[in-house]
């Protein structure tokens, strides 16, 4: 049996992949929804990638993906309509031949392109046309699995990655001492495979019936999941494309939807016994053929990049040959309607540069012709960007953040007595706030030095008239409850925007959630002893996330809030670093910590690779 590492020609875009990554595997989201999610549907619950959860575990990453997608390919089509009144892009083809690997692997052999870029006598339109060759192994069949076979102690050693590059075998779901007519707690079946880094797994699900919804997970030695496929393009059978970041041993399970361990290292740990049935698996490592193209960039041009045909990821890298934004998805869907950015493609990337020089493009995980559109902007230059802060509660449309329509919230000064403190205490809050605001999305970008054109206004609503509603104000009410939303987060910003096209957005930071008492690491109160400055914490805390939702509006999305480095665009899930908390676990004394932006790596459940730079996209999406 043959096994190529991604579908042969597939045209569809491939199933959800996400990358693999450190840190704390039980906080990790899962991504799969207790429903079968419908693209044409919106998900229940808040967008992950535009809100700060208090439980990011919860987040529907499957659903809201797939529903990304529909509405990539919506924006996709009204943007063809504007291409086609626009000049022809460059051309280029691939010069790398069919069928050979080697040639333009990496960014150092990049193909270089001429004549596309921002500058008076380029084209900022480009298009590039190549064929991806990887490995092509053969598959040995195997025996059928035996129970019990349903955590990592247990697992099957295939020797996929050792001793076979690609093996078959076939299995059951439900068949286990766990499955329906066992404990009911649900059967899983697990497979061990050796990684190496840089190359692929390939996970291919089929069932002879339809009886199993499969689901694929993947582990790491130390029983962290760090990556994981519900469906693929043709239907409910799974299959995951993985490329492995370090050598290593890994373990696959195949589960029913939407069962999966609570413990990969307890077989009887699953949250009960859901779709079984049989099925055949191929699971195969190779090499992957990968194309690097080379092309010019300013400080401040926007690129964007989508790639259809047989590519299943397509990646930025900057001038040092780092990786800045890599993506095995579509969801431009989460672009304002103003951007230009390209979309609707099997994977969809973008970048903000920081520095001149020659940047790389490259795509990869396909076999067979691809067509990638690569297109590049200047930052808009405006006049000067306000962000007005809403201390006094509002009526606002939650439908925007997909919540049930015209809400009214209520002030900051109703949350107060919720920490200890008094309407005394106001003023001083909001000055709090007010700076530490001013020092993440002003002062640090200013002392960077990145861009002598950036500027940003920020007002209040103690201090300024509402200016909403007028050219180039966003906004962002710090006030309100879940329950007067509607949105089931702490803060939720409107858009995603990679350059700032977008400039009157809206964004929310509930503080129900933030006043709970303590006990909940999303509450405050945590974190508050007789110890603590509670004006200086809570200030500090509030502008922080108040800081994180301006970051989405202004261009940035999540990072790893599970590893050493601290930033604002951290996602939820690890309160005491967006919060600032020291090493004292107490808010509000002498150890407590500047989080910042800056560079870090996106966050893993969201399905991007590399190390974004927080603090300069912002820096350049805010251009006067």
């Amino acid at each position: 049996m043959a096994a190529v590492l991604t579908p042969a020609g597939a045209q569809a875009r491939p199933g959800s992949d996400e990358s693999a990554s450190s840190g704390a595997a039980a906080a990790r989201p899962t991504g799969l929804a207790q429903v079968k999610p419908n693209a044409a549907k919106q998900p229940s619950g808040p967008n992950p990638f535009l809100a700060l959860l208090p439980d990011p575990a919860k987040a529907d990453y499957v659903g809201w993906k797939n529903w990304l997608v529909k509405q990539g390919d919506q924006r996709a089509q009204q943007r063809a309509q504007q291409r086609s009144v626009a000049a022809a892009p460059v051309l280029a083809d691939e010069e790398e031949p069919a069928g050979i690997r080697g040639g333009n692997d990496t960014p150092a052999n990049a193909q270089r392109i001429t004549g596309f870029g921002t500058g008076g006598k380029d084209n900022p339109r480009l298009r590039i046309l190549g064929s991806l060759s990887p490995e092509r192994v053969e598959a040995t069949a195997i025996e059928p699995n035996t129970e019990d076979d349903g955590a990592i102690p247990l697992a099957r050693d295939t020797g996929v990655g050792a001793t076979e590059q690609a093996v078959s075998t076939s299995g059951t779901v439900g068949d286990g001492p766990h499955g329906s007519a066992g404990s009911g707690t649900g059967d899983f079946d697990f497979y061990q495979v050796t990684g190496t880094a840089g190359r692929t797994l390939q996970v291919d699900i089929d069932t002879p019936t339809d009886e199993l919804d499969s689901v694929v997970l993947l582990y790491n030695a130390e029983g962290e999941l760090i990556d994981l496929n519900d469906d693929s393009p043709e239907g409910l059978d799974s299959l995951l494309i993985h490329q492995f970041a370090a050598d290593g041993d890994y373990y696959v399970a195949v589960v029913g939807f939407p069962s999966i361990p609570e413990d990969p290292n307890d077989s009887g740990s699953g949250s009960g016994a859901a779709s079984e049935g049989p099925y055949q698996v191929t699971l195969a490592t190779a090499e992957q053929d990968t194309d690097f193209f080379a092309v010019r960039l300013r400080p401040g041009d926007v690129l964007g990049a989508s790639v259809e045909g047989s590519a299943a990821k397509i990646t930025v890298y900057d001038p040092d040959g780092r990786e800045v934004h890599g993506s095995n998805q579509d969801v431009s869907g989460i672009y304002p309607p103003t951007s230009p950015l390209p979309g609707g493609g099997n994977a969809v990337t973008e970048h903000v540069a920081d520095k001149a020089g020659w940047h790389y493009v490259g795509v990869t995980l396909g076999d067979g012709m691809y067509d990638i559109t690569v297109e590049a902007y200047r930052s808009a230059q405006k006049p000067r960007q306000t962000l007005f802060l809403d201390f006094d509660g509002a009526r606002i449309n939650t439908a925007i953040f997909g919540g049930p329509g015209v809400r009214t919230l209520s002030p900051m000064r109703a949350f107060l007595g919720r920490w200890g403190l008094t309407a005394a205490d106001e003023d001083a809050l909001i000055d709090g706030i007010i700076a530490e605001v001013e020092e993440n999305l002003r002062h640090d970008m200013v002392e960077s030095g990145l861009n002598q054109r950036f500027d940003i206004r920020i007002l209040n609503s103690r201090d300024h008239a509402d200016p909403f509603g007028q050219a180039n104000v966003s906004r962002i009410i710090i006030g309100g409850s879940i329950e007067e939303s509607g949105v089931p987060t702490i803060g939720i910003a409107q858009y995603i925007d990679p350059g700032n096209f977008g400039t009157q957005d809206s964004a929310l930071v509930l503080l129900d959630v933030l006043s709970e008492p303590a006990g909940d690491d999303p509450s405050l109160n945590t974190y508050i002893t007789p110890a603590s400055d509670k004006i200086a914490f809570v200030g500090r805390a509030v502008g922080n996330v108040t800081a994180h939702e301006a970051g989405h509006f202004f261009g940035d999305w999540h990072v790893d809030q599970f590893n050493d480095q601290p930033n604002i665009m951290d996602q939820g899930g690890n309160f005491p670093v967006l919060y600032a908390v020291g090493p004292d676990g107490v808010g509000g004394t002498a150890d407590d910590t500047d989080v910042d932006f800056g560079e870090d790596v996106f966050n893993p459940g969201e399905g991007f690779t590399g190390v974004e730079d927080t603090l300069s996209r912002i820096v350049f999406g805010v251009t006067r």
